[in-house]
């Protein structure tokens, strides 16, 4: 089985207008902000549209859809109203994506400003808890995070420790960075199966839902957080498409988010689905 391959697409023109732009791209997924990136109130769904859009990504052999929450959610903020705020975004988000069924839902864990990771984990998992809801078909994905300043999730033991606090833990799983794992110290030039091996011995590869596919600017360990296009950062063509052609990975869904246009996904899309020995739409 091979993967699917996808990048970020604005939600303002509707959930059926994203799967004919994601096609267009030459894409089998994509990637979508729950609301603003920058947070406030969400757009209103409308049922006939997230039910076109289900209709739509069946007709067309799409893989599993990546949604991503507003990068100002921070569930283990230092103060009470932002972090109140975001358990609230949270919860809400989980409702929403009910609209279109059994796909997938990634934050970033957040940022423990000052707290320390000890006392941000159990906040974390909390806000999970409480966003669950009864029959949920939406898997909740943490995101591997660089460890720029304060985030946690800056190894796979910190991402292990908050699914140890989730008491549906089934709802759970793990989306890979390749660029934040790389600035986070794990370094994909030593072998790809010796990064998924510490992964697996960690958290367990059953976990490891989507993939971000990023290359970046930045040396291993730099913890940096600086995305690069395909090819043209420090992990390079060569790790990437090993990453890319992994048997471990086959069947997940792999997301974009290099600094492109339009053309330049398309490019990237079509690039990696010949590396993956996909047909070419």
């Amino acid at each position: 089985m091979s993967i699917y391959i996808g990048n970020h697409l604005s939600s303002s023109g509707g959930f059926l207008a994203m799967g004919k732009e994601a096609l267009r791209l030459g894409a089998d997924t994509f990637a979508f902000f729950t609301r603003n990136p920058r947070g406030g109130a969400a757009k209103e769904i409308k049922e006939e549209d997230a039910k076109a859009l289900e209709e739509f990504i069946k007709a067309h052999n799409f893989g599993r859809l990546v949604a991503h929450a507003p990068y100002t959610m921070n569930v283990c903020a230092a103060k009470e109203d932002i972090k109140e705020f975001s358990r609230q975004m949270l919860k809400e988000d989980i409702i929403r994506m009910e609209y279109v069924p059994g796909n997938y839902y990634n934050f970033h864990p957040g940022s423990h400003v000052g707290q320390g990771a000890e006392a941000a984990i159990p906040m974390i998992a909390d806000a999970i808890n409480n966003a669950i809801i009864p029959n949920q078909t939406t898997t909740i994905l943490l995101e591997t995070m660089a460890g720029k300043g304060s985030e946690v999730g800056r190894s796979f033991e910190e991402i292990k420790a908050i699914i140890d606090l989730v008491d549906k833990d089934g709802y759970v799983g793990v989306c890979l960075d390749t660029c934040h794992v790389w600035d986070g110290g794990y370094d994909w030039s030593a072998g790809i199966d010796s990064v998924l091996d510490e992964f697996d011995r960690i958290i367990g590869l059953n976990r490891l839902k989507a993939v971000h596919l990023n290359d970046s600017l930045n040396v291993c360990g730099s913890h940096k957080d600086r995305h690069a296009r395909i090819g043209e950062g420090q992990i390079g063509e060569e790790i990437l498409k090993s990453i890319v052609n992994n048997p471990r990975l086959q069947g997940k869904p792999f997301i974009l988010e290099t600094p492109n246009d339009d053309e330049g996904y398309m490019r990237e899309i079509s690039m990696i689905k010949e590396w993956n020995g996909k047909n070419i739409i």
